[in-house]
């Protein structure tokens, strides 16, 4: 296949690109198996896979532009247009969909001005509807350059992409505090989080993510002291 039509990085950034690639391709016996990280660490340079990052990340894995195009463009985490600085993502998956989550994506392109993987022309916000965000016991679901703002509602989620606009602080209800998406994707990339705190914010599951954990081991909901809605196997089906 013919590389693609798409100029190099200037100088400097290649220089700089090239020793961030050497680190993360060390990490593997393989050196193609660092092609992941190597998507998220130009997508961190960009705000998303460019002709540019797709032509660098060939060369430095000795792989064809088509390689590397079919797996950025089959992933969805990897944008092919140039993200916001804070990147909105909202669930619009079949649970999420039914508790809000459609009435939501529709008020937030309304209230932005914007449609489906755009981005507002300050270049604050970009938008875009994913399928499930792995959190249905707290839907709908909105994230935020990958972090959980959880039972969402339009006015919510529209105080939350104004508040971004505004440059306020906006803390996630699980997770650590934002930063942008670019500095996210280069922590997807397997950079440390430089961030001062920011690990140990990042909790673990919620109530509603352990409820069925606990009805699993014959825990008794809140509230119903002694009721087993779920006999652990070891009792057999006894209630």
């Amino acid at each position: 296949m013919p590389a693609l039509p798409a100029k190099p990085y200037p100088q400097d950034v290649h220089e700089r690109l090239a020793a961030d690639a050497r680190e993360l391709i060390g990490r593997y016996p393989v050196a193609r198996s660092a092609l992941l990280p190597l998507l998220h660490l130009v997508q961190a340079e960009e705000g998303c896979v460019t002709p540019t990052g797709i032509r660098f990340c060939a060369e430095q894995l000795d792989l064809t532009t088509a390689e590397v195009t079919a797996v950025a463009t089959f992933y969805t985490m990897y944008r092919r247009r140039p993200a916001g600085e804070h990147h909105v993502g909202v669930c619009t998956n079949t649970l999420c969909a039914v508790l809000g989550g459609d009435q939501i994506f529709d008020e937030l392109k309304q209230h932005l001005g914007i449609e489906n993987n755009a981005t507002t022309d300050d270049g604050k916000i970009s938008i875009e509807h994913i399928e499930c965000n792995a959190a249905c016991d707290y839907a709908p679901v909105v994230m935020v350059n990958w972090e959980f703002f959880d039972n969402q509602t339009p006015e919510s989620a529209k105080q939350l992409v104004d508040d971004l606009r505004a440059g306020r602080e906006v803390h996630p209800t699980r997770g650590a505090k934002l930063c942008s998406f670019k500095e996210t994707a280069r922590i997807l990339a397997g950079f440390p989080d430089e961030r001062p705190g920011a690990v140990d914010e990042s909790g673990a599951g919620g109530t509603p993510s352990l409820a069925g954990l606990k009805l699993a081991k014959g825990e008794a909901l809140p509230g119903t002291p002694g009721t087993k809605v779920v006999a652990p196997r070891h009792e057999g089906t006894e209630a």
